[in-house]
């Protein structure tokens, strides 16, 4: 069956791989320019970013030695959403199982596609505050340090890719420009 993507004729598509995570995907098409030839997507599972800030506006990261960087990363906390859950309930569990925290106001700051030629990764951005906290509920695989910086620091590492996961930059800039906005009276 054959169907358009934009300027792409795709005559098949077959899944190459799948796991609970993402899927390979690759179609054979009719390029733009006429040609023959085959396009790779890879999609994973939605996700969100969320950053956390107190009443003195100190933001909570997390440090997390990531496999495929093979470092560890500086990052908001993030998570997948799972099937038939909202976005807002994966943000509130992933910040309390990460971090152990709870925010009593949320601020939905849109979404972000981190990379857009190939992967099909959407994650949707809060800001909590009015903070509470628990005990972290991490996964047995998830080894995470809390890193609490001021958000101007916050927006510095940004900066100088000192954070440099794709979603915690977005909501980084994104949470000081609406704070700024806040500040001055502008409506969102």
């Amino acid at each position: 069956m054959r169907k358009r993507k934009g300027l792409w004729q795709v005559e098949e598509t077959i899944q190459r791989y799948k796991n609970a995570w993402l899927e390979v995907w690759e179609d054979r098409v009719i390029r733009p320019d006429d040609q023959v030839g085959s396009f790779a997507t890879v999609k994973m599972k939605p996700g969100v970013s969320v950053l956390a800030m107190d009443e003195e506006g100190q933001i909570y990261l997390t440090g997390e030695f990531r496999y495929a960087v093979e470092r560890e990363s500086i990052e908001a906390v993030s998570g997948g959403i799972e099937a038939d859950e909202l976005s807002l309930s994966a943000a509130r569990r992933e910040l309390r199982e990460e971090l152990g925290i709870e925010a009593a106001e949320w601020t939905d700051l849109g979404s972000v596609d981190p990379f857009t030629a190939i992967i099909h990764s959407p994650a949707r951005l809060f800001l909590a505050r009015k903070l509470s906290f628990c005990e972290p509920e991490c996964d047995d695989t998830e080894i995470i340090r809390v890193v609490k910086v001021k958000l101007s620091e916050a927006v510095r590492m940004v900066m100088e890719s000192e954070i440099t996961h794709g979603p915690s930059c977005v909501l980084i800039l994104k949470t000081n420009h609406f704070l700024n906005s806040e500040k001055a009276g502008i409506p969102r």
